[in-house]
């Protein structure tokens, strides 16, 4: 074996010790009754249990935002008998519902028979991209009704993709429009639930790039694949000196006039096209990828960040902000729910970033490096200079 194999061969015979000692009935019943061990093994046991029902407590946590359970107790405590005449269901069933929720701690029992939102719950109730979240799962989870059936029919195969099938009719791939609320291309796919999930979610994701990131140091922003300006208009709270561009495709730029003057960013500068086929337009200092990356597969990306290298000038920036594979604490977010979500959606996959930046240095780019966010789970950010 080669001296540089050698850390590979000391591990594989470590895990295979490991895995030999965990299968082994006889240590899993000695670990349970040595105080030392006991604790260790409840812990893994309980978490091994937890992905086991996870699709239990998904539905859990559906059927209560579906019967009214989480937005009737935002507005004050209530009695079974009137959860279930808001969902319309026997008051047993309420029962049974209550009792799943209130074990995965959306509500809780402040008097015999009085609901009250749960600590979850209650954060979940004012967290409108997550509630938009759990509304178009209901798509995605159809798929993964059989995850083998999904696989290996090939990506974007399923009814996740379907729903995108107007994205390559666009000449964009699988668009980045952050809250197109009603187009359609010409394939003809309704995105409006799915716009309004990236709608809801924006202005959390843009809280954690404003926070870890000056803007004022820049002179004009050009957010590309910007929808209707949501992520703009977040900078623009923050920054209203901050000369601003948007890129999108054309019909979403089309629409994109009216949301921004309700906004009062009549000023924003909107540039039509398709990142595939267009090159960016010059002018700005700053562009940003707000959750554009991981849609696209690595040949799109390359050549979005040479383009972007080529809108720039000597000194500019450029942002990545989205959810990035290998994220620590976060590995579920990043690896597994965006590894599977993208495979169904048929375009892109989850990147750790240490492969942005080895594609930033490709395309051009120095001084790429990550930039701390408050929750890494929501977003990352990387920024690279011109």
């Amino acid at each position: 074996m080669a001296a540089n194999d050698a850390p590979i061969g000391w591990k594989l015979r470590w895990l295979n010790a490991r895995n030999r000692v965990l299968m082994n009935p006889a240590f899993q019943r000695f670990a349970m009754r040595v105080p030392i061990f006991r604790r260790v093994a409840r812990f893994h046991a309980n978490a091994m249990f937890a992905v086991i029902t996870g699709f239990v407590q998904t539905k859990a946590l559906t059927a209560a935002v579906d019967a009214g359970v989480i937005r009737t107790l935002a507005q004050g405590p209530a009695s079974t008998a009137a959860l279930a005449q808001v969902a319309d269901l026997p008051v047993e069933a309420m029962q049974r519902l209550l009792g799943a929720a209130k074990a995965v701690d959306l509500v809780e029992l402040a008097a015999p028979d009085l609901w009250v939102l749960g600590q979850r719950g209650a954060a979940l109730s004012s967290n409108q991209g997550a509630l938009a979240m759990i509304e178009h799962h209901k798509i995605f989870y159809d798929d993964l009704a059989d995850p083998l059936a999904m696989l290996g029919r090939g990506r974007g195969q399923g009814k996740l993709a379907a729903f995108w099938t107007y994205a390559p009719a666009a000449g964009q791939g699988l668009p980045a429009t952050a809250d197109a609320a009603s187009w359609q291309g010409d394939g003809g796919g309704e995105v409006a639930p799915y716009s309004a999930l990236m709608a809801a979610s924006q202005p959390m994701v843009a809280e954690q790039v404003l926070d870890a990131y000056r803007f004022d140091r820049h002179r004009c922003i050009m957010d590309v694949g910007g929808g209707h300006g949501g992520f703009l208009a977040e900078v623009a709270a923050r920054h209203p000196g901050l000369a601003m561009q948007l890129f999108d495709l054309p019909a979403v730029v089309a629409g994109a006039g009216p949301k921004l003057a309700a906004r009062g960013l009549s000023h924003v500068a909107r540039h039509g096209g398709s990142f595939r086929d267009d090159p960016l337009p010059p002018g700005a200092d700053l562009i940003s990828l707000v959750r554009i990356c991981h849609d696209h597969d690595d040949d799109v990306v390359r050549a979005l960040l040479a383009k972007a290298h080529a809108a720039l000038p000597p000194g500019g920036r450029l942002l990545i902000a989205e959810p990035m594979a290998g994220t620590p604490g976060a590995e579920v977010m990043g690896d597994a729910y965006f590894g599977l979500y993208l495979w169904a959606m048929g375009s892109g996959r989850p990147r750790a970033a240490a492969a942005y930046l080895a594609l930033l240095a490709d395309a051009g780019f120095r001084n790429a490096r990550e930039l701390t966010t408050a929750l890494p789970m929501v977003t990352r950010l990387i920024v690279a200079e011109r």
